[in-house]
């Protein structure tokens, strides 16, 4: 089977890049023809197809053209019709999978994907097709109001406070719509069943709902079986992107209070401020760390922890932290709970006044942990094989 993965960046930038050339590697091991689009980018993996690339648009341009071809990309997919087609016309796919597109690629690609009579499925890594803003959330809340009208996002300047970028957003959304969207995709596979039933409640045909969770990549798998266990540090960790919408802040706050040791991997807007305020003696940042040094960490520590306030899908770090054996404590929002119901290890917390109690409770249960049990169940649960057996059926349905 001929596969074309589409994703708009291609490098390790975030799980749906992760997850998009997992992905690839598991088709290729199963013996599928696979290729990659992708916007052209300088950290991109270096790949025969790049030549079919889309040119590279960002909204950081210095030029207003620069700006204006940024906007014409997110409204009408401008500059990606030709490079898709020449890549169609010569690879002749039997199935396009399509992953985070938006913005920098464009939904045009499964309509042109579509009108070739090419197999359409979808990945959703986030709530972009209900939510313009992509996140669900409003002034730091969890928002379903675009749900069933998009013009929300500019009446409540949604997307980075913006009326310009709201009103962008909103465009988008209304030329993207969801009629058109379902008519170009033969699956939307879900991650999680929280986001299925997000997309149902948002108007998508619930019969073109797959939920397939994420899964772990071979190389990863393998990583985590060489490395040796170890004397678990009286510590725990955070992994993730340093944003207002995972909750971090909220974290170290209460981290701050605690007299047991805080690791914090990974990088985003609020790192320096974050780096700043709380510098403390129990309290390590890490900055972002490549997949061996993650799995490192979380086999170092006893539990880690996920207080993210918005609806998270099926978190990737979730999913590492298990497969190494190690307990999660995460809010009980979006589709963490269904990633944690597998094993009482685990923790759920709702508020934020939860979770000084929470992480006590976590250090006092940590001794009870039967890691191996935890590691081989999730290992099997989250396994590549098993997702592409999933992949499979999916791909092949009449």
């Amino acid at each position: 089977m001929k596969v074309l993965i589409v994703n708009k960046f291609l490098y390790p930038r975030g799980g749906d890049c992760i997850h998009s050339l997992n992905l690839g590697e598991v088709l290729r091991h199963a013996g599928h023809d696979v290729r990659f689009y992708a916007m052209n980018y300088p950290q991109n993996i270096a790949c025969e197809e790049s030549r079919y690339f889309a040119e590279e648009v960002s909204f950081s341009a210095p030029c207003l053209q620069g700006k204006i071809k940024a906007a014409c990309r997110i409204l009408w997919g401008s500059g990606v019709a030709g490079s898709f087609n020449r890549i169609l016309d010569e690879f002749r796919p039997d199935v396009v999978h399509l992953n985070n597109i938006h913005s920098y690629l464009s939904p045009v690609v499964a309509r042109l994907a579509y009108q070739r009579g090419i197999k359409v499925l979808w990945t959703l890594h986030d709530y972009k097709l209900i939510c313009p803003s992509y996140s669900c959330l409003c002034q730091g809340e969890p928002c379903e109001a675009c749900f069933a009208d998009k013009k929300k996002v500019v009446s409540r300047r949604c997307m980075k406070n913006s009326l310009v970028a709201s009103l962008l957003a909103f465009g988008e959304a209304a030329n993207w719509n969801k009629e058109k969207l379902s008519a170009w995709t033969d699956r939307f596979v879900c991650p999680s069943r929280f986001m299925a039933e997000k997309m149902r409640q948002g108007g998508f045909p619930a019969h073109k709902l797959q939920v397939v969770a994420n899964f772990i990549g071979e190389e990863q798998a393998q990583c985590i079986a060489d490395m040796p266990d170890c004397i678990r540090e009286e510590a725990y960790a955070y992994i993730g992107r340093l944003s207002p919408e995972k909750g971090i802040e909220s974290l170290l706050e209460v981290a701050s209070r605690l007299p047991y040791t805080l690791y914090i991997a990974g990088s985003g807007p609020l790192e320096a401020d974050l780096r700043k305020r709380y510098a403390a003696d129990n309290i390590s940042f890490l900055g972002h760390l490549d997949t061996k040094s993650i799995i490192g960490l979380q086999k170092k520590v006893l539990f880690t922890v996920i207080p993210s306030v918005c609806y998270e899908n099926n978190p990737i770090s979730v999913i590492e932290s298990l497969c190494c054996g190690t307990p999660v404590l995460g809010r009980d929002i979006g589709g963490i709970p269904e990633l944690l119901e597998t094993d009482s290890s685990n923790r759920l917390f709702g508020r934020d006044e939860e979770l000084p109690a929470s992480i006590t409770e976590m250090f006092q249960s940590a001794s009870s942990v039967d890691r191996r049990e935890l590691s081989d169940a999730a290992l099997q649960r989250f396994s590549a094989r098993r997702y592409y057996q999933k992949w499979r059926e999916i791909a092949e349905e009449e």
